[in-house]
């Protein structure tokens, strides 16, 4: 016969093995902010065009699984998007999370205030389509926000 603690330690196993299960296939902040830091280097060195461009393509190394670059003006137009280049030039200023959040506000603030930080908020991840808490991580570089975000569990 099984007791009622080993089943309820079971259920807790099995869900822990879930919750391990699918936070595994995210990127950890250091990736994020290896990333960030690559592609602020990229738009320093090579300006603005070629990294947008290269932003924009999707590809490595400027994307890695769910990691990628995007590029905002000081007003909150996209400049880049490495995961939808389609949005490049639309205003993305009132742009809310799951909850309502201005995140792209909060995003140029941190640029404006501070020159880099991150934004928590939440966010659908299309590769699974459940909404997750996410985190980006910001900075400026001249009148451009530059960041990348992951999903922090």
């Amino acid at each position: 016969m099984v007791t009622f603690p080993r089943l309820l330690l079971a259920g807790a196993c099995a869900l822990s093995l879930t919750s391990a299960a699918h936070a595994a296939g995210h990127a950890t902040s250091h990736e994020a902010q290896g990333l960030l830091d690559k592609a602020v280097a990229e738009l320093n060195t090579a300006g603005p065009n070629k990294a947008f461009a290269e932003f924009n393509a999707g590809q490595a190394p400027y994307k890695a699984h769910e990691l990628y670059v995007f590029v905002f003006t000081l007003n909150g137009v996209y400049e880049a998007s490495g995961a939808n280049p389609k949005l490049v030039g639309t205003n993305a200023i009132d742009m809310t999370d799951a909850e309502g959040k201005l995140l792209v506000r909060e995003m140029i603030q941190i640029a404006k205030t501070r020159g880099q930080g991150r934004v928590d908020y939440v966010w659908l991840n299309r590769a699974d389509n459940h909404v997750e808490h996410k985190r980006s991580l910001v900075q400026r570089v001249g009148d451009h926000i530059v960041g990348v975000g992951y999903y922090a569990g």
